[in-house]
């Protein structure tokens, strides 16, 4: 690609990263396809000790889209996914991805009124889903366009003793198993779909300017939407992820997803980055610090993405319990700002790198990072990736650049930023600003920041009022809608407060009606019935009346304020 503006961050890189990377030429099912080719007999997945190489992988990814294909999936249809973190993940999205068609990621833990809304929204007919929310879909209505599901027993990966331990008639183990599978009926079972003979090396897969991932996001404003992330866009952050940690080598790398992959940064710092290196990938179903300190031991990462609060509990619990972290090279955090309290303690255990990043579900998501040297600066998002422009503009005109130093609203573009929202040409319309230089038209971020004569990006505060608490996107309206059910709620203002765990924490402030007490555990709990739990305000304040603009819109921002203020 051609650069037509100033990029100052670049004499910031470390040694050995380059300015710019080449076009992508391949799609995410050439990717994997190399890596099998390349690493046949490498362990490419790693869940509970059970381990699968990549010639495995490849065969099992190869089967399960004939499977697909013999269900009727075509290129172009959206497949969705509501799996925990396993190996039929891995496996489903690449045989989704083999066909040509279009993998949409969904969180497992979603209520039904969360999950409903985005398959009416995309219209999947064929889902790959966790048998314990098979009956969840199940039980959508007759205008839902679901017409078969694959029910996907994670137990079935697990290693053949601990499968059977989770069997023992003994409490714990029953507890375990209930939390991990559950019987259904009315559908496809997964293992009649990889058992499939391999699909025909002729059938043509996708181009790499296909859409291959919908992938849900509040955005910079209001309810999910989906951002329709092509094979370039996902092949081509995980080459400037590779390119970020040149010291890192293919096919020895060890990576741990902890994040789970239905978020954009597990999706593409996990498993598209570890797949393109012919890495060993440790899948965890949830982030639990004794699993993962029990393959600490023998396969320590060398990579681990995650977000402040999970290295934080790591390195208390590897303290506490005497096991060395020594060996974890680079950690990259992201999602919420990271603090020296939590870097320092790492560094010190592992010996390592841990370092902040920023992106956006519609940048796939990596925008940018700090330098993995010793010019990194605490307090910064670092610097744009390789052949990624970004500029500061006034918020009101943003085709009209600030001050150098000056703080204003980023936009950004490059090979990982998406083309738009799925079937919403309005919304997508406007988060673009036209392009004057012939150039890729630019993505409006929504936060502003300031950028420093070394390139260093620095985040200040964001235009909008979406909430991001421990990595996830949390829309205002979408909580205020579920509080307006409560017949006690009036009125309601939901915004983020500042919190040294989470990043930030849902608050919500009610106006009652006449007469209603005002009892917040009793709100929190009905909350918890139509929203994930992440979502659920963690407290709930009583106000007598809300600030207003002059037509009547609450204004969130002076709520917040007057939070922070007291």
């Amino acid at each position: 690609m051609t650069i037509t503006t100033p990029r100052p961050w670049l004499s910031s890189y470390a040694e050995g990263v380059p300015s710019d990377l080449p076009a992508e030429t391949g799609s995410l099912a050439d990717l994997i396809r190399s890596s099998v080719e390349t690493y046949p007999g490498n362990v490419a997945l790693e869940f509970f000790g059970r381990t699968t190489s990549y010639a495995e992988l490849g065969e099992q990814i190869e089967r399960a889209a004939e499977g697909l294909r013999l269900l009727g999936v075509q290129k172009g249809d959206p497949v969705a996914l509501v799996l925990p973190n396993c190996p039929q993940h891995i496996v489903a999205f690449y045989a989704v991805l083999r066909l040509g068609a279009i993998v949409v990621e969904h969180n497992p833990l979603y209520t039904p009124r969360e999950l409903r809304h985005q398959f009416e929204d995309h219209g999947a007919r064929v889902v790959i889903a966790w048998n314990n929310v098979v009956e969840t879909i199940q039980a959508f209505p007759a205008d839902v366009a679901v017409q078969t599901i694959i029910s996907v027993d994670v137990t079935r990966a697990m290693p053949f003793t601990m499968r059977a331990m989770l069997r023992l008639p003994i409490a714990k183990a029953r507890e375990s198993r209930a939390a991990l599978t559950t019987s259904v009926r009315g559908t496809t079972t997964w293992e009649k779909i990889v058992g499939a003979d391999p699909i025909d090396a002729h059938i043509i897969g996708p181009e790499v300017d296909d859409v291959a991932v919908i992938q849900y996001t509040s955005g910079t404003t209001g309810s999910p939407k989906g951002a329709t992330l092509t094979h370039e866009n996902l092949s081509a952050n995980a080459a400037q992820a590779r390119a970020w940690v040149p010291e890192i080598e293919r096919g020895t790398a060890v990576v741990y997803a902890v994040l789970p992959m239905f978020h954009a940064y597990g999706l593409t710092l996990c498993l598209t980055f570890a797949m393109s290196m012919g890495a060993r990938l440790v899948l965890f179903p949830k982030f639990d610090p004794d699993l993962v300190l029990k393959v600490v031991k023998p396969h320590p990462p060398t990579f681990l993405p995650a977000v402040p609060p999970i290295y934080d509990r790591l390195t208390k619990a590897a303290v506490a319990e005497g096991v060395s972290l020594d060996g974890i090279r680079i950690a990259i955090s992201g999602a919420m700002p990271l603090s020296a309290s939590v870097v320092e303690p790492w560094e010190a255990e592992t010996g390592g790198y841990l370092v902040e990043g920023y992106g956006l579900s519609e940048c796939s998501p990596v925008l940018m990072a700090n330098p993995v040297a010793p010019n990194r600066k605490a307090g910064t998002v670092g610097l744009p990736l390789p052949s990624t422009e970004v500029r500061v503009v006034e918020p009101e005109s943003p085709g009209t650049d600030v001050a150098a130093g000056a703080e204003g609203e980023l936009i950004v573009r490059g090979p990982q930023v998406f083309s738009g929202y799925w079937q919403k040409p309005e919304e997508t319309e406007a988060v673009f600003v036209p392009a004057t230089d012939g150039g890729a038209d630019w993505f409006r971020t929504g936060d502003i920041v300031s950028i420093d004569d070394e390139g260093f990006v620095r985040i200040v505060d964001r235009i909008k009022e979406l909430i991001i608490t421990g990595g996830f996107n949390v829309a205002p309206s979408e909580v205020e809608e579920a509080l307006r059910g409560h017949p006690d709620v009036a009125e309601v203002a939901v915004v983020g407060v500042p919190d040294d765990h989470s990043g930030e924490e849902v608050v919500a402030v009610v106006v009652l009606r006449d007469g209603a007490t005002f009892d917040e555990a009793a709100l929190r709990d009905f909350a918890r019935g139509g929203l994930t739990p992440y979502k659920v305000p963690r407290r709930v304040m009583q106000a007598d009346e809300l600030p207003k603009s002059l037509i009547g819109k609450v204004l969130r921002r002076e709520v917040r304020n007057g939070l922070l203020n007291g």
